[in-house]
Formats: C-alpha cells, structure tokens, sequence
C-alpha cells in the first residue's frame, strides 16, 4: 500500500512492506476507546495516566522541548507590573523549562512538580538559585504553609490540573489582586507550514491515530485563548492576552526525540511508535536537507483576581 502523495512529493510517499500492512491493520483496528489527540503535545482531555507519562521523558524534556520566547516573560511581567522580590508559585514546573528564565530575573519561586524525576531535574537544574524551591506533588494535593504568592502560572501544564480545582485554588494561594497566567506551546501550522506534517500525518491515520479535528488545523491566529475560561471561574478578570509564533528545525533524531517527550507517543504501542518512527526517519532522510522546520504557538492569558 503507497500513501498518497501531495504534488510534487511522489517519492517521499509511504510504501509498506507485507508485514508492515499486516501491523497498520492491526494496530489501526485495536485504537483505545476514546483516544484523545495522542501526538504533537497537544492533550485534549485530562487522562491520569498520560498525566504521569511525562516523568518517564525527564532526560530528554529539557533539551528537546523549546523554550518559549524572551518576548513572553517580558509581557507577562509588564502587565502583572510585578518586580523582585515578588513571590511566584509555578503549577506543573517540568524541569525547570519557565522556572529558569523568571530565577534568572530575581523572582522568588515555588515550584509544584507531579512527576519525582521532572521534580528532581528542576532542583538539579535550579540549584544555583536559592530562592528557588521544588516539590514534589501534584497541585490538587499540595498543602502549602503559605498563600501569599504574587503571581501563578503554569506553562504548559494548566490543562492538565482538574478544573474542578485549578482556578479556586489559584485564587486562594494569590495575594490581593494578585495575578494567574497560563501559556502552552503547542504545534502550529501558519500559512506554508512543512509539507512533510502532512505527509506524516497520513501515516498517523494507517495505525489509527488520526487528527480528531480538521486538517490542516486552524492557523495560529485563530487559536483560542483561557480568558472564557478565567471568567467563566468568577475568580478572575482578564487583563492581558499575547501571542508567539516561532520556528524549529530538526534532524530525524532530533525530531524523534521530540515526540518521545509528548504523553500520547510515550504512552503509544510499541509497534505503532517503531512504524511511526521509522517513517518519520525515512520522509525527512530522502530531502536535500535532511530537516524538517516545526512552527510553534504560544497563547499567554493573564488574569487578576477579583
């Protein structure tokens, strides 16, 4: 079976080998039940157990995941108008990815950490900062001695604290009129976006994991925002929406390592990972630059308690 190819791609298209056909009907007919969008860092729903898939990636994360703009921080402090020593509390710190950039400017930080391998990361990677402290905890348990923060964000993490929970319990640990913002970054596809997502995306499709939404997805600028959601909590006002578009380039290696740190691959069957892999390997080999260029979004929402 050869995928269809888009024009002008007809020899990076797909061709399987017999036993490979047998394992793409296989493994598209035993799909989870209810499979949200397992790939590209994007978690439609929370799900326990991709949740803690995270802490398996703790190696990898740091180095593969990007880091989000300069810009993004200075707006976010511009807006919240806060300055050292203001007290932050970070929800879903990872390995320190957004927790390093506000150190570095003086902020004193509290940062919650579900996974003990991310939590260890961050201690290690944050260990020059000592008015930086890590837990270990997921943010729903977390009792904290102290509710005095002056800021609470989360960078690619909000989505997945209950949100039964999250915007009360933010609200309870800020100061007066202290501010919450939320950013993630996620996989964008602006006007002219790498060819090779969408051949690729064709093989997500052969072993059952294909885009739950239309394609290609919505461009960047159409991307929503958390401010209903931040109203809709009656805890929050909104007071600062800002948006980021940058570009990456990867090797194969450096691609697969990427995806390796995103909860529906890790969590992905064996063989549908290894096929999945070994295509992505062979369509950005066969270029005369063996890279493939990945757009990226953030959406930062800023609220102030009320």
């Amino acid at each position: 079976m050869a995928l269809p190819p888009p024009a002008g791609a007809a020899e990076a298209s797909a061709t399987y080998s017999v036993d490979q056909l047998s394992l793409v009907a296989s493994l598209a007919e035993r799909r989870p039940c209810g499979a949200a969008e397992p790939r590209e860092g994007l978690e439609l729903t929370i799900n326990d157990d991709w949740r803690t898939t995270f802490d398996h990636a703790s190696r990898r994360y740091l180095a593969a995941r990007p880091n989000y703009p300069a810009e993004l921080y200075d707006d976010l402090i511009a807006v919240t108008g806060v300055a050292p020593p203001a007290s932050f509390l970070e929800v879903g710190c990872g390995p320190g990815t957004a927790t390093l950039p506000l150190a570095r400017r003086g902020f004193a930080i509290t940062a919650v950490e579900l996974g003990p391998a991310l939590a260890a990361r961050a201690r290690a990677n944050l260990a020059g900062f000592p008015g930086v402290t890590v837990i270990t905890s997921a943010f729903e348990d977390w009792q904290p001695t102290s509710h005095e923060f002056d800021l609470v964000y989360a960078a690619t993490a909000w989505h997945w604290v209950d949100p039964a929970i999250r915007y009360a319990k933010a609200a309870e640990l800020l100061c007066r009129r202290g501010h919450l913002a939320v950013w993630a970054a996620g996989h964008a596809f602006p006007p002219g976006f790498d060819a090779f997502f969408t051949d690729i995306q064709r093989v997500y499709e052969d072993i059952g994991e294909s885009h739950p939404g239309p394609w290609p997805p919505p461009p960047p600028d159409e991307a929503a925002d958390a401010g209903a959601d931040f109203e809709a909590s009656g805890r929050f006002e909104v007071v600062g929406v800002r948006r980021y578009l940058w570009a990456v380039s990867y090797t194969a290696d450096m691609y697969i390592e990427l995806l390796d740190t995103f909860s529906g691959h890790i969590a992905m069957e064996a063989p549908k990972r290894e096929l999945l892999y070994a295509e992505v390997r062979r369509l950005i080999s066969a270029r005369p630059d063996p890279q493939v260029t990945r757009h990226w979004s953030s959406v930062l929402t800023i609220g102030r308690a009320t």
